[in-house]
């Protein structure tokens, strides 16, 4: 029964019940067989509705969109998918068909053989097969038709892709799908606006890579890492409070893992543990720089009064609280004393003379503040790098006995063999197979989905939960009946959720992605079909490099972009803002440049900071690759937040009325944008950077660039480089300095733009 048919009575109404508890209106159409019933006694009927009500439909049936409704008008209840509006008497059977991609039931039709069993069934259902009936739905049992991956016919010369289970290489043809019979799924959330396109196939090629050994993800493990991850967190802060009176600086606990995972070489995905050196510059450097006190933005006068007070009385305290060389103290005493009879005789300063006055007290007085900090800053670094280790020898361990519990060998896991040739690159898989999962629990509440596990609840608005599942069943072998799929879904977003902590705004700005629009015009115009960094949660294409491989790889992951060496394709590469990170970003580039006479090409987004610049930056200017180069201003261009997946339902078809819990889809850059093309001679033959190409690049940002908030919360972390003081910051955003931007390469290339 579907819903073209599905007659409305006056007088008579369903109540229907979603997975949510709410309730809207529905009339069940009442088979032709069928006779007027009188309806019962009210508290009869009440009664026997609130028993229904209470019966559980299984969870593939509730997942495909199945509630158990009452039909008053019947007295009698009937089954309503709220996907595809379906009405049926009798239990719904996984597989039927589908009223709106097949509203004749065409590929559900029986086989031959068949169709007399299935006379005496009405409503377009059919008897279970004997498969069917003996499969019991696992507890996170997600079920879903199996979805060949797209099959690209190509020629003997071209790579091709590996034979992993479930995927087709991408020279086979049409033929070989002759004769195998497809079901089409049940109609998906369909969102009113996409921030992606999965359907844009990858023309980046690898040398065809061995499983890797990572532990498979399980959602108790992962709780533990959790807990483990916010205890260190913790044990961070007060380190920071007590020893040096300071909170510690915003998110540089954030940059701290990144950067760590840079030289890390253990076994953990999030936590580091063998790491040299064990002090991380990344997180001594940021303390540091809110010693003795941490320096602020400064927007009037008396603000600047009151900073420069309080820096002097706190480089005097430390000094004579600490073991000072007694030149050190003279130094910053005679300093602090100047500054102190330079404010009581001068009241008519300006907010200009008071920062420069704190510039220079800064300069006079901090090599001595840092040279006493410096052991204590170190002690804090090196403990929490310790604690840490510990940490994950205490995962690794209950990790390893969850898969001995489950007759799961670590060390004896079979070797793939591999043989060397290009293919074109395909998602991570992991040599070690995947324990059983626990029950996940799964609701939607309005546009969010809900799912928790031991009471530890995560989100994702609907839209970005759809996205999940296709990226599921475009890279997932393992797991055709999406038994898994809750349960690492649950892992994915707990692991993002940790590694940029919980609180308000936090780590969004280390996710932020690039337009819809400007992403529609490097896959256009440069043929780019790749990002270097990226996650499930913020991809725009199917094909990215990601931090966490064990379980990203179930949603497209290829791994993390500093172990991925692509031979050939177009590449953009917008990395987090760790000056550590995208500095072993470069390196790589330009190893991989070096090595491959195939059309390479990467296009890289990095921010302009100058004051000083980035070593990345200036290595990018100075590499014989660049081809071209351009930059977009501070506040005249836009990022996509990283707290996209959690966003709720739009008010609008337009993105940027998008809310995201209180903050827009869309913020604003407070730092501008340099956009650097490194290409070797193949890429640049075959993307090059004309400048036709390059106005449709900035057409996209000024399509992008609508009448923008203000600086989403995000956009102050990125832009809060190392916790630098206000004026420094700011100045940091001004126009460039003039310097030489024609490319070290060929200086025909096109020069560099400003937008």
């Amino acid at each position: 029964m579907t819903s073209e048919n599905h007659g409305t009575v006056k007088g008579d109404s369903g109540m229907v019940m979603s997975p949510t508890g709410s309730s809207s209106q529905a009339s069940p159409l009442t088979p032709s067989t069928s006779k007027p019933v009188q309806e019962l006694p009210g508290l009869l009927n009440l009664m026997t509705f609130v028993i229904v009500s209470l019966v559980i439909l299984s969870d593939e049936l509730i997942q495909a969109g199945w509630a158990k409704c009452w039909s008053k008008r019947e007295n009698r209840p009937y089954y309503f998918n709220r996907f595809t509006n379906q009405s049926l008497w009798e239990m719904p059977v996984l597989g039927q068909h589908d009223v709106i991609s097949d509203p004749l039931g065409l590929n559900a039709a029986p086989a031959s053989g068949e169709g007399a069993g299935d006379t005496g069934l009405g409503n377009g259902q059919r008897k279970r097969r004997p498969s069917e009936e003996a499969f019991q739905g696992a507890p996170n049992s997600f079920k879903r038709p199996r979805v060949e991956i797209p099959v690209t016919p190509t020629t003997p010369t071209i790579p091709i892709s590996p034979s992993t289970p479930g995927a087709k290489p991408w020279n086979s043809t049409s033929d070989d799908k002759q004769g195998q019979p497809s079901t089409p799924a049940p109609a998906p959330y369909r969102p009113s606006v996409i921030y992606w396109d999965l359907d844009v196939q990858t023309n980046a090629v690898i040398k065809e890579r061995a499983p890797y050994d990572y532990l498979p993800p399980h959602p108790e493990i992962e709780l533990q890492r959790a807990q483990l991850t916010t205890k260190l967190r913790q044990h961070y802060h007060e380190l920071c409070s007590q020893r040096e009176g300071i909170e510690p600086p915003r998110e540089s606990f954030n940059r701290w893992l990144l950067e760590r995972k840079v030289v890390d070489k253990g076994v953990d995905p999030l936590l580091p543990s063998e790491c040299d050196p064990a002090v991380s510059p990344s997180m001594f450097r940021e303390v540091m720089n809110d010693i003795p006190i941490r320096l602020s933005r400064i927007k009037y006068k008396e603000e600047a009064r009151k900073l420069l007070f309080k820096y002097a009385e706190a480089a005097k305290k430390m000094i004579e609280s600490r073991n000072a060389t007694p030149d050190s103290r003279k130094v910053v005493k005679w300093n602090v004393e100047d500054t102190m009879n330079w404010l009581r005789r001068d009241h008519s300063a300006s907010k200009e003379d008071y920062m420069d006055r704190l510039e220079h007290l800064r300069k006079q007085c901090g090599p001595h503040v840092t040279a006493v900090a410096k052991d204590s800053v170190e002690g804090i670094c090196s403990k929490i790098y310790h604690i840490s280790t510990e940490y994950v020898r205490r995962i690794r361990q209950a990790h390893l006995n969850l898969l001995k519990e489950c007759n799961i060998a670590v060390d004896g896991a079979e070797s793939t063999e591999v043989q060397d040739r290009l293919v074109y690159c395909y998602p991570v898989r992991l040599s070690i197979p995947a324990p059983p999962q626990p029950r996940v629990e799964l609701h939607f509440e309005n546009d969010m989905a809900c799912l928790r596990y031991k009471g530890e609840m995560v989100k994702v608005n609907r839209g970005h939960f759809t996205k999940l599942e296709l990226l599921y069943r475009y890279s997932c072998i393992d797991d055709p009946r999406f038994e898994k799929f809750l349960s690492r879904v649950w892992c994915l977003i707990k692991r993002y959720q940790v590694m940029f902590g919980s609180g308000v705004n936090e780590g969004t700005g280390l996710q932020g992605a690039l337009p819809v629009p400007v992403f529609e015009a490097l896959n256009k115009q440069f043929g780019v079909s790749f990002e270097c960094f990226a996650s499930p949660l913020n991809c725009y294409f199917k094909q990215f490099c990601s931090a966490f491989p064990d379980i990203d790889g179930f949603f497209g992951s290829r791994g993390p972009f500093l172990s991925f060496t692509p031979v050939s394709g177009s590449f953009e590469a917008n990395p987090p803002f760790c000056e550590e990170l995208m500095d072993a970003m470069v390196t790589h580039f330009e190893d991989l440049l070096e090595n491959s006479s195939e059309p390479l090409s990467f296009i890289i987004f990095v921010p302009e900071w100058r004051d000083p610049p980035t070593p990345a930056l200036t290595r990018m200017e100075n590499s014989r690759f660049r081809r071209h180069q351009m930059t977009v201003p501070a506040f005249e261009h836009e990022y996509r937040s990283g707290s996209q997946h959690v966003c709720k339902r739009s008010v609008s078809f337009l993105p940027c009325f998008h809310t995201c819990t209180g903050e827009e889809m869309y913020y604003k850059a407070v730092h501008g944008t340099a956009v650097i093309f490194l290409q070797n001679n193949a890429g640049f033959a075959k993307w090059e950077p004309t400048t036709e190409r390059i106005q449709e690049l900035l057409a996209a940002y000024k399509i992008s660039g609508r009448s923008l908030s203000s600086p989403g919360p995000s956009s102050a972390s990125a832009g809060d480089r190392d916790s630098k003081p206000g004026h420094e910051r700011s100045a940091s955003l001004d126009a460039p300095g003039s310097r030489d931007n024609s490319s070290p390469v060929d200086k025909t290339a096109p020069e560099t733009a400003n937008v």
